[in-house]
């Protein structure tokens, strides 16, 4: 038991709970113990939380949360566990619980899809209230994921005719002759990424017969020079990789009824050096406008395995610590 251990809480809980909570080896429960400094014991189906007021305070919350949002899955994820913890040091638990409530969609096995973090939330209820929302951020923090899911429902509830993928197949740099096979074949490798978010969400035999019946578009971005996309749920994927000019083309594609996504990473451009980001000077650019939404992800919002947070921060830092380092010396040349 902890040395700053005067204060106990004791709550009853039941067996299914508590195995969700204590996890593997008790990996989870142990977690919680160390990151809140309290000590946690099971007896005769009662959990005993021992450490300071506040500490013991934080831990209840937390733990009450994290089994209410975690009943329906029946399990305790890592990330959850993880993002609740970084709340709860914060006395901000109970975010976990709205989180919970707020479901997208489910997938073909019913699995369903929500916002797992505050940053996702706000990405989510712009692309709800919003006809443009943008989204910025590093790998992992779903900004695809999301926009699909959305594209999806509302395509199903028929606030959209059609659904619209796109990006720019910027690797080959959109000049795809040199590659065998047809031109599905040629640009179907960087478009794979949605395909397979689509085919999780909707099914791949609903997919299918959707684009049979033009319903569902995947195509590259320069495909959709010289078109006005009405009725349309419109996602531009790796917006990062657009030139200033093919990202205001896309944006002045946009028509009547329809609704658009922008994902992109800004620290993961492949265009040349010299050359200007199509997203970057739009989030510039557009920043005064009411019905466009920015939505800024960081290592905070990342949901895969916790080891890509981990790479995401610090790549973070080493870059922050680059550009402190040229501000210094340009500051001594000066």
């Amino acid at each position: 038991m902890t040395e700053t251990a005067e204060f106990k809480y004791q709550m009853e809980t039941s067996q299914d709970d508590m195995k969700l909570l204590f996890g593997a080896f008790d990996e989870s429960i142990r977690r919680i113990e160390e990151e809140l400094s309290v000590d946690i014991t099971d007896r005769d189906g009662k959990l005993n939380i021992y450490g300071t007021e506040k500490n013991v305070k934080r831990a209840t919350r937390l733990i009450l949360d994290l089994i209410e949002s975690s009943k329906a899955e029946k399990k305790l994820d890592r990330q959850k566990l993880d993002y609740g913890l970084s709340l709860a040091k914060n006395d901000r638990a109970d975010v976990l619980v709205e989180l919970d409530k707020d479901i997208i969609c489910r997938t073909v096995q019913g699995k369903p899809v929500k916002p797992k973090t505050e940053g996702q939330k706000k990405y989510v209820d712009f692309i709800r209230d919003k006809m443009i929302t943008f989204g910025s951020g590093p790998a992992g923090t779903g900004k695809t994921y999301l926009a699909i899911a959305m594209a999806v429902t509302a395509f199903k509830s028929e606030e959209v005719g059609r659904i619209i993928l796109t990006r720019p197949a910027i690797e080959a740099g959109e000049k795809l002759g040199f590659l065998p096979g047809d031109l599905q074949s040629k640009v179907d490798p960087y478009l794979r990424p949605l395909y397979d978010a689509l085919y999780q969400i909707m099914g791949a035999d609903s997919f299918q017969k959707n684009v049979e019946k033009g319903l569902i578009e995947v195509a590259p971005l320069a495909y959709m020079r010289g078109r006005t996309l009405d009725n349309s749920f419109i996602i531009l994927d790796e917006a990062q990789n657009t030139t200033p000019g093919q990202m205001k083309m896309f944006l002045t594609r946009i028509g009547f009824g329809s609704k658009a996504v922008i994902t992109g990473d800004l620290t993961q451009k492949d265009l040349a050096v010299s050359s200007a980001s199509g997203l970057e000077e739009a989030l510039k650019v557009l920043g005064g406008i009411d019905d466009i939404g920015f939505a800024t992800l960081t290592s905070r919002d990342v949901v895969r395995h916790p080891l890509v947070m981990k790479i995401v921060q610090a790549y973070e830092k080493y870059e922050k610590n680059s550009l402190s380092g040229r501000g210094r010396k340009h500051g001594r040349r000066s």
